[in-house]
């Protein structure tokens, strides 16, 4: 097989809880419109179990976070650990919303709690949920996102190539995309990495630097980016414990958040570095945050929870190029659908001689770099 036949290899068909009687705020019971009765029967409290998790999702969920069998009430409490409160009750912190907005809240809370795998969800429970996480956007800032779930499209395989006799290494990318993609500001929560190396001294990543602060390009060097490669056979999500990670029918490999526990095994499996874990409470200034998201992409993550490049899936799945591929001022990164033969990604894999970083692990990255 050629060297720029490689592409060919991928597979391409493929609770309870007491009133305190005194809040926060420092007033007493009934001085605060947070405060209401939360205490329910054993029926209610089973009933609203049955209702919010199911037979179905218990086994999806429980069965796998907890490797031992147990009555429904016991795993419930062990999620929950005090973060929920009954049936019909309301929020136990003082607010600006008014007491209806906090019943819904609270409600809209429970019901995210207690919400499958989003692979195993149908378009309807999709859809269900991003309603809840707008919504509740909109009851903690009183301000609106948009946020989709659009699956992926038949006949839909993305692919990414990178010319690296292109790159100059502005690094023009990596700002697009954090802003895109509504990355921490106060950490290195970048998903793509230029390397800066020497040339004549091939692809040294250990030798090469990704955190200069030098006008560029710097002579005697060339530059060479790196991300998630979106793998056909990726090792980030054979080693998941819970599932929280897949790869899509259109290739991409996502992440739901919700899901995830924090264990890290996927950045560990990964060959490429292509993971990043938050460690504190991402921070983005409000009017920083892009609000037109994807429930399996740039919504807004929380602390101790994994994330990376989805390549945009928030504008590729509307025909748009992933943001660091429009602000690269350069040309040097290619995007497209592996199945379409007019594409420009496919027109690179068969007129140019490309290559893939480890290509010996048999992962089946669909990132290829190339020189003019």
């Amino acid at each position: 097989m050629s060297d720029n036949k490689k592409w060919f290899s991928l597979n391409l068909n493929s609770a309870k809880k007491e009133s305190s009687g005194s809040c926060s705020c420092g007033k007493t019971s009934g001085g605060c419109g947070s405060h209401a009765k939360s205490q329910i029967s054993d029926e209610e409290f089973d009933n609203a179990v049955d209702t919010a998790i199911g037979d179905e999702r218990k086994r999806d969920g429980f069965d796998q976070v907890f490797d031992v069998q147990m009555d429904r009430r016991t795993a419930f409490r062990k999620l929950t650990a005090s973060l929920l409160i009954g049936a019909g009750a309301v929020s136990t912190s003082c607010s600006i919303t008014t007491g209806e907005e906090s019943k819904e809240k609270a409600q809209i809370d429970w019901e995210e709690q207690f919400k499958g795998n989003y692979k195993l969800m149908t378009n309807d429970e999709k859809k269900g949920t991003v309603d809840r996480l707008v919504r509740s956007y909109q009851l903690r800032t009183g301000k609106t996102i948009s946020m989709t779930s659009e699956n992926a499209e038949e006949d839909v395989l993305f692919g990414y190539a990178f010319n690296i006799s292109k790159c100059q290494g502005y690094m023009d990318c990596v700002s697009a995309c954090v802003e895109e993609n509504n990355q921490d500001r106060n950490s290195q929560m970048q998903y793509i990495r230029i390397h800066e190396m020497k040339d004549g001294e091939g692809f040294k990543f250990d030798e090469a630097d990704d955190n200069y602060y030098h006008e560029v390009p710097a002579e005697g060097h060339f530059y060479m980016g790196t991300q998630c490669f979106h793998c056909d056979n990726p090792p980030c999500v054979e080693v998941c414990p819970v599932q929280a990670t897949w790869r899509e029918d259109d290739g991409l490999v996502v992440i739901d958040y919700d899901w995830c526990v924090g264990c890290r095994y996927c950045m560990a499996a990964c060959p490429y570095d292509g993971r990043r874990f938050n460690w504190s409470t991402p921070e983005v200034p409000e009017k920083e945050i892009n609000k037109n998201q994807h429930y399996l992409g740039n919504r807004m993550r929380k602390k101790g929870v994994m994330e990376k490049c989805t390549f945009c899936v928030q504008r590729s799945r509307k025909g748009q190029n992933p943001a660091c591929v429009d602000a690269c001022p350069t040309g040097a990164r290619i995007f497209g659908n592996l199945l379409d033969p007019n594409s420009t990604i496919r027109w690179v894999l068969e007129n140019k001689k490309v290559f893939r970083l480890k290509e010996d692990l048999g992962t089946e990255p669909k990132f290829w770099y190339f020189m003019d």
